[in-house]
């Protein structure tokens, strides 16, 4: 598959707002052919994809409602139905509450699994058809421990575990499907504005130690998406 994006079809998991709509941008500005948000968000969805086709043109974008979590096998079946040929997926849906640990597993981890799968199986070489390409992204606590948010971080680690392994040479040797994955640094989105800690006695030293972190916005994501999607090897990792 080639490392470019010209004419490539894409879908973005969680691409109404943040990071996800950025990567949206930069995709498009690159030739992508169609960017498919999939959000749970109706309105920030539609809001999204009509500031993409104003920019880019008619029908270059186009949004559905999706629950990441539960909708998988609905979806996932009317979207090769509907396009045939996917050519890249962008695993970018997550949050951040340390106060629901289950549901940031579901979402952060198991979600972008089960996305991921089916991706792989339905795209793979070894099985007559074209390969493709998994981004997924993880964080800058895929790799780094602090003491405020150890479920986010748990959930990143196994991000990075499954990008490896999946992505490993072998399997990207036997599929054409390639699995890679993005960990960005402290990035400004809605999810980061009012971050809780598992513990609330921490709260003020949390705080004062996100104050003191480099920030950054999310058009240095954007770039990195697209550094990734054209030289990242399998299984690699961008920080």
């Amino acid at each position: 598959m080639a490392k470019n994006l010209k004419n490539k079809v894409v879908v973005i998991t969680g691409g109404a707002t943040g990071i996800g709509y950025e990567i949206a941008d930069r995709f498009l500005s690159k030739g992508a052919k169609i960017i498919i948000i999939l959000d749970i968000n109706e309105e920030e969805g539609k809001s999204a994809t009509k500031k993409l086709n104003d920019k880019y043109g008619s029908s270059r974008s186009v949004f559905y409602k999706c629950d990441v979590t539960s909708d998988v096998d609905s979806t996932w079946t009317m979207l090769k139905d509907t396009y045939e040929c996917i050519d890249v997926f962008v695993n970018n849906a997550g949050i951040v509450n340390e106060k629901i640990p289950k549901k940031a597993i579901d979402i952060n981890v198991t979600a972008l699994i089960d996305w991921s799968l089916k991706f792989w199986e339905y795209h793979r070489t070894d099985k007559s058809n074209n390969g493709g390409t998994i981004i997924n992204l993880a964080s800058i606590y895929g790799f780094r421990v602090d003491q405020f948010i150890p479920v986010y971080q748990a959930t990143k680690f196994a991000v990075m575990g499954f990008t490896k392994a999946l992505g490993h040479e072998y399997n990207f040797k036997r599929t054409g499907v390639r699995v890679v994955a993005i960990c960005p640094g402290f990035t400004k989105t809605n999810l980061t504005q009012n971050l809780s800690t598992f513990d609330e006695e921490t709260k003020r030293d949390s705080q004062a130690f996100l104050n003191d972190q480099q920030w950054q916005t999310v058009d240095a994501v954007g770039s990195a998406a697209i550094e990734v999607f054209e030289n990242a090897a399998s299984g690699r990792v961008r920080r």
